[in-house]
Formats: structure tokens, C-alpha cells, sequence
């Protein structure tokens, strides 16, 4: 059964790093694209980072771009999102996710959450002074 756990969410200032973990039971982490998506209260959930496994391309949101990170390591079965330059608009619950199939979820370039079927439950990450 597939199962996906984060873990490295916190309290950060801005301008500071954290790592998110994933770790990945039931599928090898290179069978699947897996991803990153948020959400912050209020607003939808949104995708942040993707990497495929069909020939490991990876995707970032525009938002992220050049401060995120998306990396796995396929001895321990995890996903990792380095995170930095971290700002207040970063501020969000984070989510690693699959919809158990090789490419991202990606229509009309932008990642959709629509497809997916396997969700973590989630770790906080805030953004504040």
C-alpha cells in the first residue's frame, strides 16, 4: 500500500532554509513522479515541485523557482524540497503526493492536484519574523 510521510516542517525567519523529507512505502520513489504541492489557509492547493520518473525532468512552480530544490534518494525511498531564501508567502502546509504514474501532473504548464490519488498528510511550514 502506497503511504507517504513528510516530516521537517518549522518555524523559519525570512531568508532562512528548511528541508522537507518524504519518506515513500510501497512504490520505489524512482517508479513514480512524485510531488510537492502547499496549501496555505484560505487559498487552493497549489503545486510547488514534481520530478518524473520517466526520464527525471523536473518541474517548479514559477513562485519557487531558483529558492526551491526537488531531490530523491532512492537508497533511503525518500523525496526531499530543500527550501531556501524562504519567505512570509511560503507560509503553508506542505504536501508530498503521486498519482502513481511516470510524468508530473502537469496541464497547460502548470501542475494540477486534480490528478492525484496519494497524499501525505502533511507538515507545516511558517515564514515569520
Amino acid at each position: 500500500q502506497v503511504q507517504l510521510v513528510e516530516s521537517g516542517g518549522g518555524l523559519v525567519q525570512p531568508g532562512g532554509s528548511l528541508r522537507l523529507s518524504c519518506a515513500a512505502s510501497g512504490f520505489t520513489v524512482d517508479y513514480y513522479a512524485i510531488s510537492w504541492f502547499r496549501q496555505a489557509p484560505g487559498k487552493e492547493r497549489e503545486g510547488v515541485a514534481c520530478i518524473s520518473s520517466s526520464d527525471s525532468s523536473i518541474y517548479y512552480a514559477d513562485s519557487v523557482k531558483g529558492r526551491f530544490t526537488i531531490a530523491r534518494d532512492i537508497a533511503k525511498n525518500t523525496l526531499f524540497l530543500q527550501m531556501n531564501n524562504l519567505k512570509p508567502e511560503d507560509t503553508a502546509v506542505y504536501y508530498c503526493a503521486t498519482d502513481r504514474v511516470s510524468v508530473c501532473p502537469i496541464i497547460a504548464g502548470k501542475m494540477v492536484y486534480q490528478r492525484i490519488d496519494y497524499w501525505g498528510k502533511g507538515t507545516l511550514v511558517t515564514v515569520s519574523s
